[in-house]
């Protein structure tokens, strides 16, 4: 199991129904897009790290853990607004508004992250693909990515296995021993990937697989005080970055 989904399923919110969790994270990314970049996505990072570490009580050092792979890309994807391809400066040349634009894209991109992260930290997929059947995803849809969901953690831990196997037997103890065992690693996932998803197959048609996956549900009610409190922080969200914006301007 990955630390994010470990975290969820020990999260303090595991209780609370998705819809609710969904309605704080999906909110601040909403806004997070599209309020001003500033202030409006540094008062949603803001929020979104006081709710992870505060009420959520997700560690810091997850959080980070977490977050440095989708900050990666945000970076990734702010640095080439620096530069300007074609222009009369030359073939590749700094571009005048590069670092305004990176930065906005960069604001606003992390700030978004965040609120995503607030979902996944707090939201087990167990517990979120079930109920997307209520909400009119065809069954089989589901269906497939709660079987998906599954094979994708054994063979993870197949990997690691594997991994484990070949560095106890010197399996990388050189660049070319190190090729040799990527190999094998490929080529016996490959096999072992078929070789589950054959033994699901035949486990589901013994118990009667009729096309529906029927899974218990753990019930929890919607609060009206959590939404209530979420249109609050969103709505203030939302004053505060029009007022520091005026004031500003």
């Amino acid at each position: 199991m990955l630390p994010i989904d470990a975290a969820a399923h020990g999260s303090r919110w595991r209780g609370r129904h998705p819809g609710e969790k969904a309605a704080l994270g999906l909110g601040l990314t909403v806004c997070a897009v599209a309020l001003p970049p500033w202030p409006g996505a540094v008062l949603v990072a803001a929020a979104a790290v006081a709710v992870l570490l505060g009420p959520a009580g997700v560690a810091p050092r997850q959080l980070w853990r977490a977050w440095r792979i989708p900050l990666g890309f945000c970076v990734t994807g702010a640095v080439p607004l620096l530069f300007a391809v074609g222009g009369p400066d030359g073939f590749v040349a700094l571009a005048p508004d590069g670092p305004l634009h990176a930065v906005r894209l960069l604001l606003r991109t992390s700030a978004a992250s965040l609120g995503v992260l607030l979902f996944a930290f707090t939201t087990p997929m167990s517990d979120l693909l079930p109920r997307l059947t209520r909400a009119g995803v065809p069954g089989p849809v589901v269906d497939v990515a709660l079987v998906m969901y599954r094979i994708a953690f054994l063979l993870l831990d197949a990997v690691h296995r594997i991994r484990q196997a070949q560095a106890a037997r010197l399996g990388h103890t050189s660049r070319a021993a190190a090729w040799r065992s990527l190999a094998g690693l490929a080529a016996t996932a490959f096999v072992r990937a078929f070789d589950r998803a054959q033994r699901l197959h035949t486990g589901l048609a013994g118990r009667g697989y009729d096309g529906t996956l029927r899974v218990l549900v753990p019930s929890a009610a919607v609060s009206v005080r959590f939404l209530a409190a979420t249109a609050g922080l969103l709505a203030g969200l939302v004053a505060l970055t029009l007022v520091l914006e005026r004031s500003v301007l």
